[in-house]
């Protein structure tokens, strides 16, 4: 099939006719690669573009040289890959490659220009297909076939693909949480090769792992992915508790739907106490910011809930206004999003914190002068502020001041 889409024509920049001229002019093959063409092939617009060539990265180099290119971060050089710049645009191209060994987390590479070669080791089928700047697809192992029936599938045996880097495992997951239809709509082959290579995640860097866990928890079909992570034997190596809270998971989860909830957010509901949060940031090596909210959330989802009454956001505003840590509008924000909360997060997330209208020099005008004396007035004012739902304004403190 050759594909003519609005989303394929615009990607022909400037940057990428030059390109495709120089590739041309030597004869050398070039076509998308990889994500881009699933996107492309399920009508959306691809984020990020990778080429793939039958050049070697010394030939690309001689080429782009001779042109007067600028190349950028040759770091990719040694796995075949050349970033060219071209008309203020990035253009990451690699060399046709096999992998000779494998560790189960890296690869060493041969170059080669057979097309099918270097689909045969790419991980799943629906991203195995090239498309060429013609708009024909090449596709060896019935990827488009997969897409169009929302199939998620290991290119050729599902043991081996995942015995060359075992994070391939979560690669699956996160892409049937975003292709697939059904939950459970996975081959017996497939989930059974999962289990018997699911130690080999011990293997995998915590950062390549959150990468990938953060993608699931946002995607669909997200209880059932966690759940058969549990049974799969595969939660243990990727710093999850080992009896995690799923029925609490499967309650926030429908919780937080279309909230755009943080991975963290979704996550926390699989913990009972603050050292789940804290093996996970040994494991995973989260950040700072997802750590405390995590703990935040652990902390805080049990006791502190909306009031009864007039002012169900009170406790909340409370919360925020007694706080001395920073961000904690933002983790009450999560936290209403955990509890479900959709009327009260809108309304949070149209408060704007109101400033104590009183400061110390408007009572040194009154009067006083003893820090302490000041310190103490402060803080009485602060608790009427609070019980007026912080309307009251300077002077009508000022005045109650009086009364007190």
């Amino acid at each position: 099939m050759k594909l003519q889409s609005p989303q394929f024509q615009a990607l022909f920049t400037p940057g990428l006719r030059s390109v495709a001229e120089l590739f041309e002019k030597k004869n050398y093959e070039l076509r998308i690669a990889g994500g881009a063409v699933r996107d492309l092939l399920s009508g959306m617009t691809p984020q990020d573009i990778d080429f793939a060539t039958t050049a070697t990265p010394a030939e690309m180099k001689e080429m782009f040289t001779s042109a007067g290119v600028r190349l950028i971060n040759n770091k990719g050089e040694k796995h075949g890959t050349i970033t060219a710049r071209l008309h203020e645009q990035n253009f990451e191209i690699t060399t046709l490659r096999i992998d000779v060994v494998t560790d189960g987390r890296h690869a060493e590479v041969e170059f080669t220009t057979d097309w099918e070669k270097d689909a045969e080791r790419r991980d799943l089928t629906v991203n195995s297909m090239f498309l060429g700047l013609d708009g024909m697809l090449y596709d060896f192992f019935n990827g488009y076939e997969d897409l169009k029936n929302k199939k998620i599938r290991f290119v050729g045996k599902a043991s081996e693909r995942i015995q060359e880097d075992y994070l391939r495992i979560l690669r699956y997951f996160r892409f049937y949480g975003r292709i697939a239809e059904k939950p459970g709509n996975h081959e017996p082959s497939t989930l059974q090769a999962v289990k018997e290579n699911a130690k080999g995640l011990a293997g995998i860097s915590g950062e390549r792992i959150w990468v990938e866990l953060k993608k699931i928890l946002l995607g669909n079909h997200v209880n059932h992915l966690v759940r058969l992570m549990y049974e799969l034997d595969i939660a243990q190596y990727i710093g999850l508790p080992l009896d995690g809270s799923l029925e609490e998971f499967d309650k926030v989860t429908k919780n937080i739907q279309n909230l755009c909830p943080k991975p963290m957010t979704v996550l926390t509901s699989l913990f009972k106490a603050k050292d789940d949060v804290t093996n996970l940031d040994l494991r995973l090596k989260i950040s700072k910011e997802e750590k405390n909210l995590g703990l935040f959330l652990v902390k805080h989802r049990q006791e502190l809930t909306k009031a009864v009454g007039a002012e169900p956001l009170r406790p909340y505003q409370d919360f925020i206004m007694d706080s001395r840590e920073a961000n904690t509008n933002s983790k009450i924000c999560e936290l209403l999003k955990y509890q479900g909360e959709e009327h009260l997060l809108r309304e949070m997330q149209q408060w704007t914190v109101p400033s104590f209208p009183v400061s110390g020099h408007d009572l040194r005008k009154m009067g006083m002068s003893s820090g302490k004396e000041i310190g103490t007035a402060l803080q009485q004012l602060r608790e009427e502020w609070k019980k007026s739902g912080y309307h009251m304004d300077k002077e009508e403190l000022l005045s109650c001041l009086k009364k007190l």
